[in-house]
């Protein structure tokens, strides 16, 4: 079937009280371990490309292999601009075929970043493409946390009218030196105050009782991106040394690997999926 938004999947998920998860992939064999764990899983899928791989063909190409996948079944795809750093890069992700974009202004003060939010919000709404945004900031690395409010976010969703809304409350993006410890009430709080679909950013790592807790307040799409490069990479790197002393086509050195993703991706789709918490 065609690729799909994120409005085909996510309101009907906070609705019911289960997340989508949303893989941040760089290569054919990322793509295609996610695309077959969904499958498997007969679950909807959302596909992310960093946005640094628009700076090349790469995004291009992925979009390409994953509309000829998305071809070729009938579960709901989403193929998504992860962390789109401006509306010229909106505008780009929409002409190559993405479904739904992410305009990142969290960096900004909130009356910038609504302002750049609602230009990006009308380009994607007329070209028929959903569209995500953050308030607070969930950094890369050590940077600094900055939490969201209810009281931002509902004023952010009034004057943008974005699809989805990515929050801020205790992740980061990578490897945590310590489990992180969400802070549910604000997640509590943001979900009572806005309606639509929220999204948590660096999902690698988290505890899955958190993660239900944030599920059961509106959190509906849950990124992970850290884990699964890093599983690649490892797996990669095993099968060269296992193999280290004789050649390996490539196909056949990477089909171990593509079955640990498999595994891994619809471990994460289950979880999401059946997530259930009682306050």
């Amino acid at each position: 079937m065609p690729l799909v938004t994120l409005n085909e999947i996510l309101p009907a998920a906070r609705n019911e009280a289960r997340a989508v998860a949303a893989f941040n992939v760089a290569n054919l064999e990322t793509l295609l371990a996610v695309f077959k764990a969904a499958e498997e899983e007969n679950s909807p899928v959302i596909i992310q490309v960093y946005q640094r791989l628009f700076n090349d063909e790469r995004a291009e190409l992925i979009a390409a292999m994953t509309a000829k996948l998305a071809e070729k079944t009938a579960i709901q795809i989403v193929l998504h601009l992860d962390h789109g750093t401006s509306v010229e890069q909106i505008k780009k992700a929409i002409k190559i075929g993405y479904t739904s974009v992410m305009i990142d202004g969290s960096q900004f003060p909130l009356t910038e970043n609504i302002e750049l939010t609602s230009q990006a919000v009308e380009i994607a709404h007329k070209a028929g493409v959903s569209i995500e945004a953050e308030i607070g900031h969930v950094p890369f690395g050590n940077g600094k946390v900055e939490l969201s409010s209810s009281e931002e976010a509902v004023k952010f969703v009034s004057h943008t009218n974005v699809d989805a809304l990515a929050i801020s409350i205790g992740t980061a993006h990578g490897f945590y030196k310590e489990a992180p410890c969400l802070d549910i009430k604000r997640a509590r709080e943001i979900g009572a105050g806005v309606s639509i679909p929220l999204v948590l950013h660096g999902g690698t790592g988290v505890p899955e009782e958190q993660l239900k807790k944030a599920i059961a307040y509106g959190v509906t799409k849950i990124n992970l991106a850290t884990e699964l490069q890093d599983l690649f990479l490892r797996g990669a790197a095993c099968e060269l040394k296992r193999n280290e002393k004789k050649f390996m086509p490539i196909d056949l050195c990477f089909k171990p690997v593509e079955k640990r993703i498999i595994e891994y991706s619809k471990i994460k789709i289950k979880a999401f999926r059946q997530a259930t918490f009682s306050s």
